[in-house]
């Protein structure tokens, strides 16, 4: 094989790889995964300091593995659309909002 023939082939080769890579990008929910799992140690700082119940602490919990199930649903397909990462969002802040309300036993 001559250095021409090496050339277009490796040319052809990273040109296929930089076309994959968007069906991979898509799947990816680093900011979702770690504010999941932010959340979920904000939980477990509040039942150890004793600011949550048991009760509020499996109600929260239970509200954070929804969240996963929904995660799991959009990711499901290949892609996680924009409408999806916006839904998933808007349940974490929900989420967030109500660890912050047990947590200083507001309403």
């Amino acid at each position: 094989m001559n250095n021409i023939s090496k050339f277009l082939l490796s040319g052809a080769l990273l040109a296929s790889f930089s076309l994959a890579q968007p069906c991979f990008a898509g799947l990816e929910t680093p900011r979702i995964d770690q504010r999941q799992e932010n959340q979920e140690r904000r939980i477990e700082q509040g039942e150890a300091s004793g600011a949550l119940t048991n009760r509020e602490a499996n109600r929260l919990e239970h509200q954070q593995m929804r969240i996963e199930r929904q995660e799991a649903a959009a990711k499901a397909d290949g892609v996680v659309t924009e409408g999806e990462r916006a839904r998933l969002t808007h349940q974490q802040n929900k989420a967030s909002r109500n660890i912050a309300r047990k947590k200083h036993n507001l309403r």
